[in-house]
């Protein structure tokens, strides 16, 4: 894949945010508290000696116990010359409601091939996957660009993912977006909360606007890390549009 000559006006770049189900242990069903202790040791014991006491941090990364409030997408498009950003927030306590408008929206775009990409940093091993759970879990038809269960990776060229394409191959390591944007002098993505941190805002805080700038920021910085690769320039501030649908 050539990173100097991808369409980018054809890609839709996105972010999620997750939290656990509930706000703590004791509120999970007496099964599901089980069934996190065993899932939490079996995982990480090192760090889960006390599941119970780890839910409220760690549960919003797993699918079967955390739920998405969050999905914020980006469209690069020019205008007399200058490449300019939309960007939409979906959000809300309802995660039926918010997935089911996200389905539309992909069914709308991908596959009338008006955008073929979909875009974000780590996007094949935890958004799209979380996505395509809750999904399933909700009973919400899988849009034709999420039918990816059982298919090779060479058939999955409509997910870019920022974090597979600075690999080059080489897969023994992580590296983050925020490391990324500071090795080639970009705009930090993270300028008032991190992941960690996402649940308690939520659950105690209920400042969701929050979480949505939070998440917002990063497919910012996804934009811009993949503008630069391309060889245009950071997309201006003044350049940006906002817009957030609760549910």
């Amino acid at each position: 894949m050539n990173i100097q000559k991808l369409p980018l006006d054809r890609i839709i770049f996105l972010d999620i945010e997750t939290v656990p189900v509930v706000a703590s242990f004791e509120e999970l069903p007496e099964p599901m508290q089980d069934l996190w202790v065993h899932k939490a040791q079996r995982i990480k014991p090192e760090v889960f000696a006390a599941p119970e006491i780890k839910f409220e941090e760690y549960a919003g990364i797993y699918s079967e116990f955390g739920k998405i409030i969050c999905i914020s997408m980006g469209l690069m498009y020019q205008e007399e010359g200058v490449w300019k950003v939309r960007m939409k927030s979906l959000s809300g306590d309802d995660e039926k409601a918010l997935l089911e408008d996200f389905a539309e929206l992909l069914n709308e775009n991908l596959h009338q091939r008006k955008y073929v990409y979909l875009c974000g940093h780590n996007i094949r091993e935890f958004d799209i996957p979380y996505i395509c759970r809750r999904m399933m879990v909700h009973g919400i038809t899988l849009p034709p660009p999420l039918h990816i269960a059982g298919k090779k990776p060479w058939e999955l060229n409509h997910f870019l993912d920022t974090l597979t394409l600075w690999k080059f191959g080489d897969y023994k390591s992580y590296t983050s977006l925020k490391l990324l944007m500071a090795l080639f002098d970009l705009p930090s993505p993270k300028e008032d909360i991190d992941g960690s941190q996402v649940g308690k805002v939520y659950w105690q805080e209920r400042n969701l606007p929050r979480i949505v700038r939070y998440c917002e920021r990063d497919v910012l910085a996804v934009i811009r890390l993949l503008s630069h690769w391309s060889g245009l320039p950071s997309p201006d501030e003044k350049n940006i549009t906002f817009s957030t649908e609760e549910n």
